[in-house]
């Protein structure tokens, strides 16, 4: 078969369960620190080792068993990313529980319509907010549950609502040692595990059935080409209803890691540097901002001293990435913008990362290559929800800017004829649940799986991902536009925050962009505009005339078609609590186009016809 459509990893993956990855590594690590936690608000850090972890967790067990909870069926996780989190997802693993993970952002009409459709007879909710949104969603969907609170209010508790607390002592106690090996041994490796339901941006959201050993082999596999270390400290703050967190976590936790718990996705930065982490996953929308933070730091004579160190940079990595050895001068240069730059970065960031792991969306080719070159290596992967997540990552080795890397073992990758990216292995899901004819749609009778994402392989097995294959833009003169590698084109502009490109049926494309206004208004006051409010900012002819040529300047070797021939400023940036980021910060673009359809019409209008900047 052509090695450019199909690529296979060779490997023989290892069967087995969660709890039993659990156990193992609790026999291995038993003493040794495995979840550290924040005290409150404090920088205070407190320690679980794995023994403890484990008591609470048997505790849980034992407790769902004696609330009424059989094997089979599920129990909802509404929380943010937080140590119960897993502590009740492991209660879930030894009392052979589906667990049912809500992201914590979604609003109660969601929350009900998960609850309803997936049957769940408990919920874990981690605080006030979330017990009521519980509440609400169960009433609202017409379902009786049981609510377990990490966080509950003070005074007496509604009807059918328990403290973390007491839920731990409903058990009478942890399931003894043997009970637990038993449950263990009882699990089969195809038994569902968990149940995740997907955003349901274009349609309802399906719940997608995860089995032990859908997870289990991804850790084993995952395993073989992260570098992993027993002494590892890793920093866990996205949200474990995400696959890519959760199944990190296992593969960390079977290496006897130490696991800490960010306070919130708000106070990375701080949380980085007190934790000192030595390896991390993040999105890409995380490296975007570090390096925006970097980039507004960087001002007045500190300016051009990094736009020095960032070419400078780009020249050693990209010899380095051919595998060449870099010249002398590149050298010298490189090591200068390391004292000057990128030591300061690494410091920020703890001090001690050897590398991350990047996933969830494409991450741009330069903001990869800046951290390459500060020695802060980004190894980019691939994978789906449905694909527990990963099938493909960048090995450490062999790190190919602009891929995801090959397949990881035991998986194949195959491009059909129209491009999609198919993927067959032990880590695609069982199905949708209680969705036959969509899990027939997505999985055909040789076991490949459909992704919905279009990409490329090289000679070598690396997979290049173009774009999803519903958001590929077609105009009105029958041109395809992919919008993402336009869009990371400009994520490492410093004065771009975000952007998404719009245009399909239409006789051009065209941008909508949230500038970094940090930067825009540093500009514009050394530039004697008038500034204040960001809308105000972006009113100023001189802001807009700037904005359009940082934008275009970036564009200029497209083909025509693909061209932008507009942009839209917007005054406000997208975000999960307006719902148009997904929890994982990727764009919900038609939630975008719909929520910004006014203006968007206003570019194709004819007496727009000589307008270039719009402003919403």
């Amino acid at each position: 078969m052509d090695p450019k459509r199909y690529a296979s990893a060779p490997g023989e993956i290892p069967r087995g369960t969660l709890g039993g990855l659990v156990l193992d590594a609790v026999e291995r690590f038993r003493d040794r620190p495995a979840l550290r936690n924040f005290v409150g608000d404090s920088d205070r850090l407190v320690d679980l080792s794995f023994r403890e972890m484990l008591d609470a967790a048997a505790r849980g067990a034992s407790a769902l068993a004696a609330l009424g909870l059989e094997p089979g069926e599920r129990a909802a996780i509404l929380s943010e990313n937080r140590t119960e989190w897993a502590l009740a997802d492991q209660s879930c693993l030894f009392a052979r529980v589906v667990s049912v993970p809500i992201y914590d952002t979604l609003i109660a009409e969601q929350v009900a319509y998960i609850l309803k459709d997936s049957g769940a007879r408990l919920v874990f909710a981690s605080t006030a907010d979330q017990m009521q949104k519980t509440l609400e969603a169960a009433g609202a969907a017409g379902v009786k549950v049981r609510v377990v609170v990490f966080d509950p209010p003070e005074g007496t508790l509604p009807e059918g609502v328990m403290r973390w607390s007491d839920f731990l002592e409903a058990g009478g106690g942890a399931l003894p040692a043997e009970r637990l090996r038993a449950a263990v041994e009882a699990t089969d490796p195809d038994d569902v595990a968990t149940i995740l339901y997907t955003s349901g941006t274009t349609g309802e959201p399906k719940g997608v059935m995860l089995t032990h050993q859908n997870i289990f082999s991804n850790t084993q596999a995952a395993g073989t080409v992260l570098p992993i270390r027993e002494e590892d400290v890793t920093l866990s703050f996205l949200p474990l209803s995400h696959i890519f967190q959760r199944m990190v976590d296992f593969l960390l936790l079977s290496r006897g890691c130490v696991l800490a718990r960010a306070h919130s996705i708000r106070t990375l930065g701080p949380d980085l540097a007190v934790v000192r982490p030595t390896l991390q996953i993040a999105v890409p929308r995380v490296y975007e901002k570090i390096l925006g933070g970097v980039q507004e730091a960087a001002s007045g004579i500190r300016a051009p001293i990094l736009r020095w160190a960032i070419r400078a940079g780009a020249r050693w990595a990209d010899a380095r990435l051919a595998g060449e050895e870099p010249g002398l001068g590149v050298r010298l240069r490189h090591r200068l913008a390391d004292r000057l730059v990128f030591a300061r970065l690494r410091e920020r960031l703890g001090g001690r990362v050897r590398y991350f792991i990047s996933g969830s969306a494409p991450l741009a080719v330069e903001v990869a290559r800046f951290f390459y070159a500060a020695g802060l290596p980004i190894l980019e992967g691939y994978g789906l929800t449905e694909t527990s997540p990963v099938t493909n990552v960048n090995p450490p080795e062999g790190i190919r800017l602009g891929s995801v890397g090959p397949p990881i073992p035991g998986t194949e990758i195959r491009i059909a004829d129209d491009g999609e990216i198919l993927v067959r292995g032990p880590q695609v899901m069982k199905g949708y649940y209680d969705r036959p004819e969509a899990t027939a749609a997505a999985i055909d009778p040789e076991g490949w799986f459909a992704t919905g994402d279009i990409g490329e392989l090289d000679g070598d097995g690396y997979l290049r991902i173009t774009d999803r294959k519903k958001d590929i833009i077609v105009t009105a003169g029958g041109k395809n536009v992919a919008p993402q590698p336009i869009e990371n084109r400009l994520k490492a502009n410093p004065f771009v925050e975000q952007v998404v490109m719009v245009g399909d049926r239409r006789r051009f494309t065209a941008l909508l962009v949230v500038p970094a206004f940090e930067a825009l208004d540093r500009w514009a006051r050394d530039q004697g505009c008038p500034h204040g409010d960001w809308s105000c900012l972006l009113a100023q002819p001189d802001v807009q005339r700037h904005m359009e040529r940082e934008v275009m300047a970036h564009l200029g070797s497209l083909a025509r078609y693909e061209r932008p021939k507009k942009i839209v400023l917007l005054s406000t940036e997208f975000t999960v609590e307006d719902g148009t980021l997904t929890p994982t910060q990727k764009v919900k673009r038609r939630v975008v186009q719909e929520r910004f359809r006014e203006v968007i019409d206003q570019l194709y209008e004819e007496e727009n016809e000589d307008r270039t900047v719009f402003v919403a």
